[in-house]
């Protein structure tokens, strides 16, 4: 059954409307009730539901379970590239800063020591970063990086700091290279906890190893990215 002209144009000014009133709000502004919005806009509340249903599908709105709809952060672009999560949002002119979880030293297991490329059982520093952009959670970090390379470095060191920053100018070791993979995934129980946002939400997981000039390998790490707020851009050049 096909659905009138009528309700489709009601829909379709009900959508500009709306579209509208977001684009004059800030992120993170909650939406009028829905009983007191369906009686501003003159349309039933189901019919204003399901196309508030509609934004937050789209990540222009966001439902938090027992506050409200609120108005969505914009999403951040992010080109794949051998940058630290600080450069990166510098460059979005976003205030980065991090929040240290945990931080432990331990010997490296067979998995682990074949990644950072050294002996199993030589010391790894982990330390698990919770990443902030403009002091919203973007992202949650576990770094795991060779003891011997970084002497004396602790979780409370990269406390609002730059690893990269740290490695640089502390330890003499600079970026040369690295490899990155990204895949589609969903938060987990504890990254969601840290994260804010519910157990099971849409996520960007990254893994990258990094070397330094003289081609040791600096890092192994593991980041999960907010879904709603993040996005991956590729450069692409014909061959």
């Amino acid at each position: 059954m096909s659905v009138p002209a009528t309700e489709t144009d009601k829909q379709r000014r009900l959508r500009s409307r709306l579209d509208e009133m977001v684009a004059a709000m800030a992120p993170g502004e909650p939406l009028p009730a829905e009983r007191d919005l369906a009686r501003e806009l003159g349309v039933a509340r189901m019919t204003l539901r399901r196309a508030v249903d509609a934004l937050v599908a789209e990540s222009v709105l966001v439902r938090r379970q027992g506050a409200g709809t609120f108005v969505a952060a914009p999403k951040v672009a992010h080109r794949l590239a051998a940058n630290s999560f600080s450069a990166d949002m510098r460059a979005r002119g976003l205030r980065p800063g991090s929040r240290t979880l945990s931080s432990v030293r331990h010997p490296a297991g067979v998995m682990l020591a074949a990644l950072l490329e050294i002996p199993p059982g030589a010391p790894v520093l982990h330390v698990r970063r919770l990443r902030l952009a403009d002091d919203e959670p973007m992202a949650v970090e576990d770094l795991h990086v060779p003891g011997d390379l970084v002497p004396g470095l602790t979780g409370e060191d990269l406390e609002n700091r730059s690893y990269y920053e740290l490695l640089d100018q502390r330890f003499g070791h600079r970026i040369a290279s690295g490899t990155q993979t990204a895949e589609a995934a969903l938060t987990s129980a504890d990254d969601a906890a840290a994260l804010g946002v519910p157990v099971g939400s849409p996520a960007f997981c990254f893994e990258r190893t990094c070397r330094v000039e003289g081609g040791r390998v600096a890092e192994f790490v593991r980041s999960v990215y907010r879904g709603d707020r993040y996005r991956i851009m590729v450069d692409i050049f014909p061959t």
